[in-house]
């Protein structure tokens, strides 16, 4: 015999992960963005 199939929720894990390694990262870019920004107004002052 077969072994039964589990059902496919390892799926809607990975989507889960993968969308806040999208938040973590963009966060992340815009806070540098932010802070490099700033440092430059700084500098120029």
């Amino acid at each position: 015999m077969a072994p039964k199939r589990k059902p496919p929720t390892l799926q809607q894990k990975k989507d889960e992960v993968n969308r806040k390694a999208i938040i973590w990262t963009a966060a992340s870019v815009g806070g540098l963005i932010i802070i490099i920004g700033a440092l430059i107004i700084i500098a120029n002052l």
